[in-house]
């Protein structure tokens, strides 16, 4: 090969380079959307950020916890993992209603706690537009308000995940005697 197909070659493989360095404009308009997990509750629809959910498993037998808060159901086995499942309408002081044939575990996690939430049907994945997000109600008061991210179209509230779990509630420290 002569100096000049060397070039060439040097070339051609430099402006590939710098085409495929390039990001498309799809992945830049994607970074103004929050992909969320949406699911029911109590007629409510409900919305959490993707990159908190780990799975969404079917409810099956759950066990109860001893002196658990009134918001923990139980413990659920998922393939050997042992989880607790919390019913986020406990938690949110709404209406408790029977868990139903089509409920979900929707196993959410962030850093090294990962506990199960409870869903009457999970609707599936949706890309919210984040500046469409609005802050909560100020009728919204409470528990309800403390764990919201904001509320976005269609009245789907946005949960904060790391707030519900960094919640000192979720902490058991009550001895059986």
């Amino acid at each position: 090969m002569n100096d000049q197909d060397a070039a060439m070659k040097r070339d051609v493989l430099r402006a590939r380079a710098r085409a495929l360095a390039h990001q498309p404009e799809h992945e830049e308009a994607e970074a103004n959307f929050l992909q969320v997990v949406e699911f029911v509750l109590s007629d409510e629809r409900y919305g959490i950020p993707i990159t908190y959910v780990r799975e969404v498993y079917p409810f099956k037998e759950i066990t109860p916890i001893p002196c658990a808060p009134v918001f923990v159901l139980g413990m659920i086995n998922i393939r050997g993992k042992i989880l607790t499942v919390i019913d986020p309408r406990a938690f949110f002081d709404r209406p408790k209603l029977p868990v139903g044939p089509l409920s979900k575990v929707v196993v959410i996690h962030v850093d090294d706690v990962e506990v199960g939430l409870i869903a009457d049907t999970v609707v599936g994945v949706r890309a919210v537009e984040i500046d469409e997000i609005q802050p909560h109600l100020p009728t919204m008061t409470g528990l309800r308000a403390k764990y919201l991210k904001g509320l976005a179209s269609n009245h789907l509230a946005i949960l904060d995940i790391p707030s519900i779990l960094s919640d000192p509630s979720l902490t058991v420290n009550e001895e059986v005697e």
